[in-house]
Order: structure tokens, then sequence, then C-alpha cells
């Protein structure tokens, strides 16, 4: 069974110093923006505010997680993409990596506009599920990863408060089938894997409502 120290211990220990390696990146702002203003605002909006819950809110998000997503999407000496995605991949194709650097940056400077939850009988399940995991399944909590009110950890662990419940259940759904396979020791991929549709769902909606 999984615990949630062990899990946390596990993953913090393949993860390099990225936080000192963004930190020390040359970031251009204004270059940022205008990428953001014309290339992601369609999907993301110009301050990382999806107006579309397909789409996930980047306001606010970690800079390091931003950074390896971009990185992930992205094609490199003929390789495949790490997360392949054909839209992402096609905006991607055309960035630096101090691009990528610099819409991180800028994307979690934004102000985030965070989505709420809808489903109110989901939420006693999921906030279950959040703070205590199914020990009996081999669930640890996410809390033990995302943090009790979903901010996340630099530089390994995503923000996910406020986070469109619609695109939160999707990716832990693609994790579940391994469309997505871009988490470090697989470890998203084995956890989603023991959810039903409706922890999923449960998991979803409270984390939409974090604050």
């Amino acid at each position: 069974m999984i615990r949630t120290t062990a899990l946390a211990v596990l993953l913090a220990a393949s993860f390099p110093a990225c936080a000192s390696e963004q930190a020390k990146a040359k970031v251009d702002l204004a270059k940022a923006r205008e990428i953001a203003e014309g290339v992601c605002v369609a999907c993301h909006g110009a301050d990382g505010n999806s107006p579309a819950a397909a789409n996930p809110i980047l306001a606010g998000q970690i800079p390091e997680y931003l950074y390896k997503q971009l990185s992930n999407f992205k094609a490199v000496d003929g390789k495949p993409a790490v997360r392949n995605n054909a839209i992402m991949g096609g905006m991607v194709a055309a960035l630096s990596d101090e691009d990528m650097r610099s819409l991180a940056v800028y994307f979690s400077q934004q102000q985030v506009k965070p989505s709420v939850a809808k489903e109110e009988k989901l939420l006693v399940e999921g906030k279950t599920l959040w703070r205590q995991g199914d020990f009996a399944n081999g669930l640890p909590a996410c809390a033990g990863c995302h943090g009790p009110a979903g901010a996340g950890l630099p530089a390994q662990y995503p923000r996910l408060a406020g986070q469109y419940a619609e695109y939160t259940a999707n990716q832990l759904k693609t994790f579940r089938s391994h469309e997505r396979a871009n988490d470090s020791e697989k470890v998203m991929r084995m956890i989603a894997g023991k959810l039903s549709d409706h922890q999923i769902d449960a998991l979803a909606e409270y984390a939409a409502g974090l604050r």
C-alpha cells in the first residue's frame, strides 16, 4: 500500500533542483506577454484565466510546473514529445527554451480567477479522498502532495485549487488510461488507475472549490 509520506519522499527525491534553475534562468516577461496575448489567448486567456473548462487555468500556477509541461509538449531532436497533444505541440514548436520559461513565470504571476464547485453532492466524498485518501485501496491523500488547500508544492506538484473540475477529471482519466504519461515514477498513473469515475468526479469537484 502507498502511504502519503512515502509517496512524498519518493517524488521529492526524483525531482532535480529545478527551482533554483528556474530562478537563475533568463526570462523576458514583455515577450511572454506578447506571446500570451497573440498565441495563448484563444484557449487560456491573455492572463491565463481560461474561458473554457476544456482548457486549464494557468494563472497562479507554479512556474516550474508550467515550464515542465510546455517542455513536455515539445518534440526535440526528432524524438516525439513526452506529452502528446497535437494542438499544444503545434503551439510550442516555435518557442525557445527562454520563451517557455518566460511564459511559465508570466502566467504564474497573473491573478487567478478560480472556478467553483458545482456538484455539492460530490463534495463530502471528494473532501474525504483529498484529506484522508482510501487506505483500504492503497490511495494516498491528495493533500499529501498537493497541499490541504490545493496550492501545490513548488517544483514538484501543481496547484489544483480552483481548477476547472472538468479539466481535472479529464486529466485523471488520461493518467488512468496512460494516454498521459509524463508523471514522475508513474505515480499519477498508479493512483488514477485505482480511482473510479465517481471518485474522479468527486475529487475534481472538491479541488475546484479549494482556495
